[in-house]
């Protein structure tokens, strides 16, 4: 045993850089596999870690063309109210809103900005809230509030928040309770909750803006649920009775909701995808694999070299089992120290920027079972990539070593090549996946919107801003820099979804998308008005307001200019610009004056335009001292529509960066593994590249011998993988209204990239070879 080990070692002390290179492979898949597993569990475990998670579900109404999240309140209440299979019934008002304030108790001082939404006090009940301090009826008494502990903390240290008063302006709310923190992979947030007023929209069939979760009994009664309601309920009550035989709910199981991307006016940001969280899946396993199979040929590569070493043992007693047992053992321990280098590499890489590109926690601490699952897992890669060289190695009888190198036997050289090309097809597939995510978010960002966002700012105001606006709008005019400045109740471009209306219109119901906006918006956004007119400052004056609808509206409604929908004039059509993001098809859209009759809420998104050719730092610095002298504790931001772009596609981005980036990681393994074969083909073939040379062959000659082998395997490995990619960036792309196409050049760029690095690995590791003294390779062989 000890004549082994000493053999393996000095192989070891010989072939250093190829050694160094097969165990930090095996670390780097390691790490890779820990790290891509983190994300693929935090997609898996979204809402799944509820009490009661297998019993909630979110009712739904189903239309003709979409289905949309939000129901009004009267609808309900009569669908809590209508069945005994159901616990408990619970409203949410998803669009939070943003409030700032500061603790009454302490006379004023620093001023904090957190979100804010409405419930009925069951929401803490349905979602088993986890109440740290105070009770689960702190929500019963109005103008009562629950904090998260995270903001708790923030806010008040180590002191207690009950009983602290939070005032905004001319409002006030006093802290009930504060809740222990949801996990991130949770459909409730960490913000501020308040209690629904009694009267708020409760008589309001039309107004559907809130989102129902139903607590049942048994999982099993999700069936009867709707029937019974749609049985039972009087339709005459809300002025539905035409609707009756097209009116349609669904109920949608709570850890279903994140993966849907198919309803209106749902709240969660950054849906996931099961497509995602297989591909993630299968990259995580595939560059194990890799790893393992490097691992293998590594060891296999050795036999030449430890061969005699191990039936020299034979012959003086030793067993099979004991000698294979050893090697087994051996490797083993190689991939276990891999995994423990890899855990470091996971430590030190969450200590870095690198947990922005993934929505999971990258402490080991919280990840203790997959911690251990990968220790298992480097376990079995060490014992499978053990096994075959342990039993090949101590397969030949001690007189056949007498009789040649065993390296290039046929099976051997068989083996190797089907590994490699594993690793071939698992590379070129990385790199056509990666390049398509690129492409995809590339045109996400950079392709035209149909206004003009390259100069503009936003800034989100507060109450006490925006009822300065006109002060605010001069103040930001007295600089030449500044063109214009207008305002919007959104964001444009800035979300998958918007604010929906349904009106009547010739007698027909209609619906479309609407942002109320400033009479300034078109011209400060560059949209162009098509047919009709821009907004005028006395649409403002009348009393209904003004629309301007996109062609789309027109096309789909056969809209007439100067028509009136509900009292407010149509004035103009404009292009059909992208108001959402690239995930969603275009979309009938109003953009919307208030008029007198203003029942909505304030446009305080401000839109300021920079003129072209401006300093822009100097630009923003003047925005900046403007807000400050207006309002010197509001904690504004700046935002550019690059930034806004970026924040909209965060997943997609951040997903390209990690499929690049272990696509990456996946090359470099491979290549690693060429390299290892390699640096002992050439060791097997020294006598022969010495004949050789002696019969006149050439280095190129015989570098362009040891290419093509390898580039023979590539090619049938790309015509393997571009079918395989191509139907896995199809799925993909399918998650995308707008996609980028399948360009063909794509494949064949994967195809040169791994070309180009294999025919370099190969070259430089075989140069040598070709250029030694062919007396000094025959004599030593």
């Amino acid at each position: 045993m000890k004549t082994i080990i000493r053999n393996f070692l000095s192989v070891l002390k010989r072939f250093k850089l190829a050694t160094f290179l097969n165990i930090l492979g095996l670390s780097v898949a390691f790490s890779a596999f820990i790290i891509l597993i983190m994300q693929v569990n935090f997609d898996r475990g979204f809402d799944q870690f509820h009490k009661n998670a297998n019993r909630i579900f979110r009712v739904e109404r189903v239309g003709e063309n979409n289905s949309s999240a939000v129901l009004s309140r009267p609808l309900i209440d009569a669908i809590i109210q209508s069945s005994p299979h159901i616990v408990e019934g619970a409203l949410i008002d998803p669009w939070e809103w943003t409030v700032s304030f500061t603790i009454e108790q302490n006379g004023g001082g620093d001023l904090y900005k957190e979100q804010i939404c409405k419930i009925y006090p069951s929401y803490l009940s349905v979602f088993d809230f986890h109440l740290l301090e105070g009770t689960s009826k702190a929500l019963d008494e109005p103008g009562k509030v629950l904090l998260p502990e995270s903001m708790a903390r923030k806010i008040f240290g180590k002191k207690t928040a009950i009983g602290n008063v939070l005032k905004e302006d001319n409002r006030t709310w006093t802290v009930g309770g504060v809740y222990k923190d949801f996990p991130k992979n949770s459909i409730v947030k960490n913000i501020m909750y308040t209690s629904m007023g009694e009267k708020e929209n409760l008589n309001s069939w039309e107004s559907s803006n809130y989102h129902l979760y139903l607590l049942l009994d048994d999982p099993a009664a999700k069936e009867d649920i709707i029937p019974n309601f749609v049985d039972h309920f009087d339709f005459s009550k809300a002025g539905w009775e035409e609707q009756r035989d097209n009116f349609s709910l669904r109920l949608t199981h709570l850890p279903d909701i994140y993966y849907d991307h198919t309803i209106e006016y749902d709240s969660i940001p950054g849906k996931g995808s099961r497509q995602t969280v297989a591909l993630l899946s299968l990259i995580a396993f595939l560059i194990v694999i890799i790893g393992g199979i490097n691992f293998t040929n590594f060891s296999t590569a050795l036999t030449p070299l430890r061969i005699k070493s191990i039936n020299t043992q034979k012959v003086l007693g030793a067993s099979d089992d004991i000698l294979r047992f050893s090697l087994l053992l051996e490797a083993v321990i190689i991939s276990l120290l891999s995994w423990l280098i890899s855990l470091a590499i996971v430590w030190g890489l969450s200590r870095t920027s690198f947990p922005s590109l993934l929505d999971a926690d990258m402490g080991l601490v919280n990840n203790l079972p997959l911690v251990l699952f990968s220790g298992a897992l480097a376990l079995v890669v060490g014992g499978l990539a053990g096994l075959y060289p342990a039993f090949y190695i101590t397969s030949f009888t001690p007189a056949l070593v007498l009789k040649g190198s065993f390296g290039l036997t046929s099976s051997g050289r068989k083996l190797r090549n089907v590994l490699i090309s594993v690793q071939f097809i698992a590379s070129i597939a990385l790199i056509i996946g990666a390049s398509f995510m690129y492409l995809q978010n590339y045109a996400m960002v950079n392709t035209p919107l149909g206004f003009d966002k390259d100069q503009v700012v936003i800034v989100k105001l507060n109450s006490n801003l925006f009822n300065q606006r006109d002060a605010y709008v001069n103040k930001l005019k007295s600089y030449a820099g500044i063109e214009d400045v207008s305002f919007a109740e959104a964001v444009l471009s800035g979300s998958d979804d918007y604010m929906g209306w349904g009106r009547q219109y010739n007698g027909k119901g209609i619906s479309y998308k609407c942002i109320p906006v400033h009479v300034s918006f078109l011209r400060v956004m560059g949209i162009q008005v098509k047919e009709g007119r821009d907004f005028r400052n006395e649409d403002e004056s009348t009393k209904y307001g003004a629309y301007i609808f996109n062609q789309k509206a027109q096309d789909e409604y056969k809209l007439v200019i100067g028509d009136k929908i509900d009292g407010a004039e149509i004035v103009g059509i404009m292009p059909n610009i992208q108001f959402a993001s690239f995930r969603q098809d275009m979309q009938p859209l109003a953009l919307y004056v208030w008029g007198t009759n203003n029942w909505g809420t304030e446009a305080r998104v401000s839109y300021v335009k920079i003129k072209t050719g401006v300093n822009i730092r100097e630009a923003v610095k003047h925005i900046r001292n403007t807000l400050t002298e207006m309002d010197d504790v509001y904690p504004f931001e700046i935002t550019f529509y690059d930034q806004v772009l970026d924040n909209l596609y965060k997943k997609e981005n951040n997903l390209s960066a990690l499929i690049t980036l272990f696509g990456a990681l996946a090359v470099f393994i491979s290549m690693v593994g060429v390299f290892g074969l390699v640096v002992f083909e050439s060791q097997y073939r020294r006598k022969e590249i010495g004949v050789r040379k002696i019969n006149g062959a050439t280095t190129t000659g015989i570098l362009i011998l040891f290419n093509k082998t390898y580039i023979r395997i590539l090619g049938v490995c790309f015509i393997i993988a571009s079918p395989i990619s191509y139907y896995l960036i199809y799925r993909w792309l399918e998650n995308f209204a707008y996609r980028t196409p399948i360009y063909w050049w794509v494949f064949l760029l994967a195809f040169v990239i791994v070309l180009f690095i294999t025919v370099i690995t190969v070259t430089y590791q075989n140069w040598r070879a070709a250029n030694e003294n062919p007396v000094n390779s025959i004599k030593n062989e």
